[in-house]
């Protein structure tokens, strides 16, 4: 599913009589086991719970493991802190979008890897890195799986990682949030994406790069660091998470008609196609609002404003994968 710009293929046995070269970054060695830190949304499950999860680690010979449970992951940040500076090397983060977002933007330029353990509503960046939504061979990634630097995308001062928007994609994210996750799982955004795609479209002025690229009236700006974003769409089919670059969407599809065309179109994997949509990329965007809108960034809903500043931050941080992934 990810395209990664570091692609590898098959290596043979090596030659006992060849040179030794420096292992790749990627390959980190694994001589013992890392100081480890769980950061946990509580209200948050998958597989057997956090029972199982930490019988799980504790298979590993994990020794003064670092366990922490928060209520909402904006409180999550915090406990990140406090595992750094005590030491923590491995991070199990166990939550979903929202809270991988915030121990990321914690981690970045950090020397320790994140482990996700998938279990939100979307899980959308464990999906775009073939994480799959299975308690045991996620830990097993955490400790076995290869080592990655990942990009980042940083928006009003906020790292994420899958993508970030303003306008109608931030208020459908503000809409599940407001407790439609919960009673509804992932049904919750295809249900507040038909509440809002009869929405007005908004003037506005986008740069790419510190060059004018789009002016007009469109409904939301995207800005996706990998390719599959809210509601298991897949916009960008050029994204790639370790490429230094950020893809760019605007969309001025305006009524239910004009957006199922859209969407048509992105299922189909063909969203450049369509005639309400314009796609780039870039290092940096800037957009600015003639009102203000609701922004978002990794499935969490932000305050209303007037302009968004969103640049790539590359290989920002260490993330564990499974050899499928790119």
């Amino acid at each position: 599913m990810v395209k990664s710009a570091d692609r590898q293929s098959a290596v043979a046995a090596p030659d006992p009589a060849a040179p030794r070269t420096k292992a790749p970054r990627t390959k980190a060695p694994r001589t013992q086991t890392p100081r480890v830190a769980v950061i946990a949304h509580r209200k948050k499950t998958i597989g057997g719970g956090l029972d199982e999860l930490r019988k799980l680690i504790a298979g590993y010979e994990v020794e003064d493991l670092l366990w922490y449970e928060v209520p909402k992951s904006r409180k999550a940040p915090k406990k990140v802190r406090r595992a750094l500076k005590d030491g923590a090397e491995l991070f199990f983060v166990w939550g979903g979008d929202g809270t991988v977002q915030r121990c990321v933007d914690a981690l970045a330029g950090s020397d320790a890897a994140v482990a996700i353990v998938p279990a939100g509503t979307a899980n959308l960046l464990a999906r775009n890195l073939d994480i799959p939504e299975d308690l045991a061979e996620a830990v097993r990634i955490g400790f076995e799986g290869r080592r990655a630097r990942l990009d980042l995308g940083k928006i009003n001062g906020e790292h994420f990682a899958v993508m970030a928007g303003v306008g109608l994609d931030a208020e459908m994210i503000a809409d599940a949030d407001r407790g439609l996750k919960d009673r509804l799982g992932r049904l919750a955004y295809i249900w507040t994406g038909l509440r809002h795609v009869g929405g007005s479209v908004t003037p506005m002025k986008v740069k790419v790069d510190g060059n004018d690229w789009f002016e007009g009236d469109a409904s939301c700006v995207l800005v996706g660091n990998v390719g599959t974003v809210t509601g298991g769409i897949d916009v960008f089919d050029d994204a790639r998470y370790d490429d230094g670059w950020l893809e760019v969407g605007v969309s001025i599809a305006e009524g239910p008609i004009q957006w199922a065309r859209t969407l048509g179109r992105m299922s189909a994997g063909n969203a450049e196609k369509s005639p309400f949509v314009r796609i780039t990329r870039a290092r940096k965007v800037s957009v600015k609002l003639q009102a203000p809108m609701a922004y978002e960034l990794d499935g969490g809903a932000r305050d209303r404003v007037k302009r968004i500043t969103v640049k790539v931050v590359p290989e920002a941080v260490t993330l564990c994968l499974p050899d499928t992934a790119g």
